[in-house]
């Protein structure tokens, strides 16, 4: 009985570390973040990202969200530019049962042979967040996350939330 109730916590534990979001973050140590007030996106890098429009809205929009409780603001003059960049990488998994004629494993004399053959497919994106120093144009902060990507136009908003969210967790960098 114990068991029973130990599989659905596996499972739990299983799925939610699929859903996890990786992430990662360079910095220029000599840079003051306590300075930057404002941001604007950077249009040209913007439209250069090779995914639908309707998702880099909701990337954009999921920034728009992060950086106003950073109490950073949107203008016309920033301080920052927020690029971003993406990659996609597809996974390929083939599972393959066989249960042949003859003795094998199990138990005994097998006369039914049969092949079972399972092909799944995930998408893992990686999303970069870019913020450069809108005076000296230079980059002083990067994020990365990656993670597995939904098709399910329901949940992309929440996914994308999840992405952006723990990327700009790391912003501003803390000084050690």
């Amino acid at each position: 009985m114990k068991m029973n109730r130990m599989i659905p916590l596996f499972l739990i534990v299983i799925l939610s570390a699929c859903s996890s979001v990786r992430v990662a973050s360079d910095y220029d140590k000599s840079v003051d973040y306590t300075s930057f007030k404002t941001y604007a996106f950077l249009k040209n890098g913007i439209d250069k990202v090779e995914i639908s429009d309707l998702d880099k809205k909701r990337i954009l929009h999921a920034i728009e969200d992060q950086m106003t409780a950073k109490g950073l603001s949107k203008s016309e003059t920033p301080d920052l530019m927020v690029n971003i960049f993406t990659k996609a990488r597809q996974e390929v998994n083939v599972n393959q049962f066989y249960s042949g004629w003859g003795y094998g494993w199990g138990f005994g004399w097998n006369p039914w042979g049969f092949n079972n053959t399972y092909v799944t497919t995930n998408t893992e994106g990686t999303l970069f967040i870019d913020l450069i120093d809108a005076k000296k144009k230079e980059l002083v902060w990067q994020g990365e996350g990656s993670g597995y990507l939904t098709k399910d136009p329901e949940k992309k908003d929440e996914r994308v939330n999840e992405f952006v969210s723990k990327i700009l967790s790391q912003f501003p960098p803390s000084r050690k």
